[in-house]
């Protein structure tokens, strides 16, 4: 080896080990960075010319790279786990919101609203309490299943809110990664890898990760490409973009997340986003729909029995408070075109109504049945509506009975009439109609949203009707006595249960809901502390490490700096002796 060789030999090892204790320093400065990854300096032996005498000694040491420490596949895994904890913890707090909205097992719920509501009547039926009080009851329930609704619907409406809020930041961030994407592949040009930049890539796909679940696929231009499921959201430097969807289904809005470029539906399915569908749906949705169905068969069961009701004394008209529309009143009940019927959640059924006309001064009572014809075929048995009943049939069947005229008020409601010294009073309505239309009914409204005793009935409890008449014979307490037997009834359209049952098994549904969004959170967050621990020893900086390198480093330089000083002194005793 000649001097000029040991020489060169000497320089190579000071770049060396400048670059080694430039990727330590490095490494010391961002110990505590968030998402840093740690840099290692690799090196590798120079090739020197091969002699007769000595061989191939080599002509020192060249940097081969300094690339990040890491794992790509353990990096992806982590990415997931991210996203699971977080939509995991997004759906817990969703979940615990709605459990505390709804307060069961407190003084102030709902089974205990329904309890008052029904002993309201029970105390009606022993005469103990008057009419008024069974109309503050029923106030007293609507209101709280109105504000409860109201609670439950300011929940999903800050559920949307933040929905809005996490896509818009998704889709930001998005574009962060498909810029640096272009930055990192201008910057590989020439083969050394951008660490740094790739670092920001990676922090911001983490931070992508918290908000939607993605999976990254690295491309040999250093880009990558972000999928959810099988959907591409950014492509190399192109940024496909995220935006809520809202539709109207059913007569609720649903939201979705689309791509901004074609609309496709994304299958968001983790991340905040993930939990935030996924506790609006399954929870604020599914309770709010729940309540709603409750709330109109609370209504519809409770008015099927009051108007049919009766008292010793009975008022001298009685009117509806569905508004019929002028086209469909001509229309069968049970015709799907009928939009004032088909949009109610409760329906009339193929049965009959009686209708009892009595005479004051007199006590002589006249009964007339009334059929509702809604068995949905034509007078050749073929399927059809040509001659079911419609509203205006009914109105022409009792304008036909004597004593009384029926007509249909400005606003389309039902409206009989007795004639002067007469009264009017309902039976048997084994139809329905009669509770459809709201015909002297104890409710008015179709759901949860606008649940409410009869204003009239509100401004004069007299008109509660508590009795009503069996086979002609009025009891006087018979109304009262079906409506507080009617809480331990099975409802056909609440599934067979009862009403406090249905709302018990809602109340169960968002209670279990509630635990295993807790459950999973749990789980999610032990998988995510295990993997960062895992990542953190591949690509985590150790101070004691690189304390130690840093010492290595210097020793090296230091004796390749001795190196380079033996080598002068020689060739200066070389020169010295020409």
């Amino acid at each position: 080896m000649t001097l000029s060789a040991a020489m060169n030999i000497g320089r190579t090892a000071l770049s060396a080990s400048q670059i080694g204790l430039t990727v330590a320093g490095q490494n010391m400065a961002n110990a505590t960075t968030a998402g840093y990854t740690r840099q290692v300096a690799t090196f590798y032996p120079v090739a020197g010319d091969t002699t007769s005498l000595s061989g191939s000694v080599g002509r020192g040491v060249g940097v081969q790279a300094v690339r990040r420490q890491i794992d790509m596949a353990l990096q992806g895994r982590l990415w997931t786990s991210v996203s699971d904890e977080a939509g995991a913890q997004q759906a817990l707090a969703i979940n615990a919101a709605i459990e505390s909205t709804i307060g069961e097992l407190s003084d102030y719920d709902l089974s205990s609203e329904l309890t008052a509501f029904f002993s309201s009547w029970s105390e009606r039926a022993n005469q103990t309490k008057s009419s008024a009080v069974v109309v503050q009851g029923g106030q007293r329930l609507a209101s709280f299943v109105t504000r409860l609704r109201q609670d439950l619907a300011n929940t999903r409406d800050q559920v949307d809110t933040e929905l809005a809020a996490s896509i818009k930041a998704a889709d930001e961030m998005l574009g962060m990664v498909a810029r640096l994407n272009q930055e990192i592949a201008d910057s590989e040009v020439a083969g050394f890898q951008a660490a740094g930049l790739r670092d920001q890539r990676d922090q911001a796909i983490t931070e992508l990760s918290k908000l939607i679940d993605v999976s990254v696929v690295e491309q040999s231009s250093g880009m990558v490409d972000i999928l959810v499921g099988s959907t591409p959201i950014v492509q190399g430097s192109t940024s496909r973009g995220l935006e809520l969807e809202k539709a109207s289904e059913n007569g609720r809005v649903v939201v979705d997340v689309v791509v901004k470029a074609d609309q496709e539906h994304l299958p968001v399915t983790s991340g905040k986003i993930g939990g935030l569908l996924e506790s609006r749906g399954a929870t604020a949705d599914k309770i709010i729909g729940e309540l709603d169905d409750l709330a109109a068969q609370i209504i519809f069961q409770i008015n099927k029995l009051h108007s049919t009701g009766a008292n010793v004394t009975n008022p001298a008209s009685a009117q509806g408070t569905l508004k019929i529309a002028l086209g469909d009143r001509s229309l069968a009940l049970n015709d799907p075109n009928n939009q004032t019927f088909a949009d109610l959640p409760f329906k009339s059924v193929n049965g009959g109504f009686l209708v009892n006309v009595k005479q004051t001064s007199t006590g002589t009572m006249k009964t007339v049945r009334i059929d509702v014809d809604l068995d949905g075929k034509k007078a050749d048995g073929t399927a059809g509506f040509d001659d079911d009943t419609t509203a205006e049939d009914i109105r022409a069947a009792l304008d036909a009975v004597p004593g009384l005229s029926a007509s249909f008020t400005s606003d389309g409601r039902l409206k009989v009439d007795a004639d002067a010294g007469f009264e009017v009073s309902f039976a048997d309505d084994s139809s329905g109609a009669l509770a459809v239309m709201g015909v002297n009914s104890f409710f008015e409204g179709t759901s949860a949203r606008d649940i409410a005793v009869r204003s009239d009935l509100a401004s004069d409890p007299t008109k509660l009707m508590s009795g009503r008449y069996v086979n002609g014979s009025l009891v006087e307490n018979g109304t009262a006595l079906s409506i507080v037997n009617l809480q331990d009834q099975a409802v056909g359209d609440l599934g067979g249960r009862t009403i406090r049952g249905a709302w018990s098994d809602s109340v169960q549904g968002v209670g279990v809901a509630a635990k295993s969004s807790e459950s999973r959170a749990n789980s999610t967050g032990i998988i995510r502390q295990s993997l960062e621990a895992q990542r953190a020893a591949i690509s985590g900086v150790s101070i004691d490490e690189e304390s130690v390198n840093l010492l290595d480093f210097q020793r090296q330089y230091q004796g390749a700096a001795r190196l380079i000083s033996i080598a002068d002194e020689l060739t200066q005793t070389l020169i010295n002796l020409l």
